[in-house]
């Protein structure tokens, strides 16, 4: 029998700090088990102002001495996501809000969920935006979504 192919569409505020690296680190655990035939990954904000830009110079930094290479660009959340999406993963409550508040249907809003459900750190219920920290932001950042998207996928991946 063969497996449910994913689309998991990864949301933050401004799409150029978390949810491009959470994007980044899911694409690449994915290509390193070799499911990429299983998986389509995407990320977007619930601000726009920030469209068509690179993640944070920061977070690229931050993320490139991990070995990933962010290079999505920002584009903000779209009515259209909730039809292409199987999966919409907010990095904060505010978040999640407001997805809950763009869901066109109930069928749309129960596709979204928040990141720190996948987490087994236990210390944390959101992923903090880094914008305004300091390299440790980052860093605290780039540990939450390693772990929260490998239990992520391992659980998609037994479906």
């Amino acid at each position: 029998m063969e497996k449910k192919k994913y689309k998991i569409l990864f949301v933050c505020l401004g799409n150029i700090c978390r949810s491009p690296a959470a994007n980044g680190i899911m694409e690449d655990m994915i290509k390193e088990r070799g499911l990429a035939d299983r998986f389509e990954i995407d990320s977007a904000g619930t601000y726009g102002g920030h469209s068509g830009s690179l993640p944070d110079n920061r977070m690229r930094a931050h993320a490139a001495k991990r070995g990933y290479k962010l290079t999505h660009h920002s584009r903000q959340v779209h009515p259209s996501d909730f039809e292409e999406f199987d999966l919409i993963v907010a990095m904060d409550d505010r978040n999640f809000a407001n997805l809950k508040a763009l869901a066109p249907d109930l069928e749309s809003e129960a596709k979204i969920c928040r990141m720190m459900d996948y987490s087994t750190t236990g210390t944390y219920d959101h992923v903090p935006d880094p914008y305004y920290s300091g390299a440790d932001g980052f860093e605290l950042v780039l540990d939450l979504l390693e772990d929260s998207c490998r239990n992520m996928l391992d659980s998609l991946n037994d479906k």
